[in-house]
This record gives C-alpha cells, structure tokens and sequence, in this order.
C-alpha cells in the first residue's frame, strides 16, 4: 500500500482518499465513494493478524456513547474512514483548520454539526520533531483564507506560538477540536505516519458520526 500525495495538497502523502480532495467534482465524489470500502478493506488486510485500531476506536465509540455511533453518510453512500498519512523529514503538515461544512458547503450533512473532532492514531514517530501544534483561537473562514495566502495552510512562522504541544508516541491515540488551526512540526530524522478522522457531534441526543 503505497503512499501518494493529495489531489489538492502535494506536500503530504497518504493511502485512501479525503473527502477534502473531492471538493464537490461529481467525478472525484464517485472515486471517493467508490474506493471507500475498498480503502477499509486494504486497511484491515495490512493490519493483519491484529486487529484495526480504527475498528476498535470506532466500537468504543458506539458503545460509550448514549446514542451510539457509526459511519457518516452523504448522498445515500457511506463515507470512508481510515485515512493514513505521512509526513516525511524535512517538510511539515501547514497550520489549517478541518471544518465539514467548508469542504461541503449548503450539504445538510455538514451543516448540521455542532462541532468536529479530529482521532490520530500514530503507527511511527520521530524522535525528534513531529511534534502536533494546536491554537486555542479560532479563525474565520475570511481570516484563514488572508493568512494562507493562496495555500492549503499557514506557514508555523506566520502565527504567534502555539497554545498547545503536544508529542505522540507510537500507539498513542489523540483526540481533537479540528475546528482550531492546528499544524505539524517538521520531522527530523525518520516519517511520521498516523491514521485518522473525523467525529461529528450533533448534540447529546444525536448519535456520533465518523469519516476521513
């Protein structure tokens, strides 16, 4: 399973294919829906004897909380979960925030969260650099699309320094508000690889949902 970069972002590699790269082209939805139980699969299989982490996250998940929880779906299809990612030495993971209703605009789907949560699951981490990179404050779509300047992210350097840092080990599990910048420092000396997605909250009552 080889990593490949973004449709949109070419600086960072993964396997399986964002919702963010689809950017709402009938062509690329298709591909998305399409490979997304394929994607699953191959996960699974590459896991192989143990378990998925992302199955098991995804259990606990439903099983904490009141109303359960399970996969997004759009359009009638399930969404993917599960994706992975690398950021090599030397490069960076741009300060963005992940937010569903930029990615799918007037969708009810998106709409309708209350709030948005990032899972990382590390497989390998650096011993130096990779560290995550969080801002308390939020920007807004107008304020993030100025300071990004044509890019995916913001450059580190152009934010006062970060609120919150925080360096995962291997096997450790993050979760969080993906609606605040967040970035990735620079590895130093080997790749930092993750799997993630998101978590949709619609309110107590509501059930969890999840995708990538």
């Amino acid at each position: 399973m080889g990593f490949e970069p973004y449709i949109n972002v070419s600086e960072v590699r993964k396997i399986g294919m964002a919702f963010y790269e689809t950017e709402l082209k009938a062509d690329l939805l298709d591909a998305y829906f399409d490979l997304a139980e394929k994607n699953r699969q191959e996960f699974r299989r590459a896991c192989e004897p143990y378990g998925s982490p992302l199955d098991s996250l995804r259990a606990i998940l439903d099983d904490i909380w009141p109303a359960g929880a399970g996969l997004q779906t759009m359009f009638g299809r399930k969404m993917f979960v599960g994706l992975s990612r690398m950021v090599e030495p030397n490069t960076t993971f741009l300060a963005h925030h992940d937010i569903f209703a930029e990615d799918a605009p007037g969708i009810e789907e998106a709409e309708s969260l209350t709030a948005q949560f990032a899972a990382n699951i590390y497989f390998s981490v650096p011993q130096k650099g990779g560290e995550l990179l969080m801002w308390h404050r939020n920007l807004t779509t107008s304020e993030f699309d100025e300071q990004r300047k044509g890019k995916y992210g913001i450059s580190i350097e152009d934010l006062p320094a970060p609120d919150v840092i925080v360096k995962p080990n291997t096997g450790d599990l993050l979760l969080f508000d993906s609606r605040k910048i967040h970035a990735v420092a620079s590895p130093q000396d080997s790749p930092r690889r993750a799997v993630s997605f998101f978590v949709g909250y619609r309110g107590e009552d509501n059930p969890l949902t999840y995708w990538s």
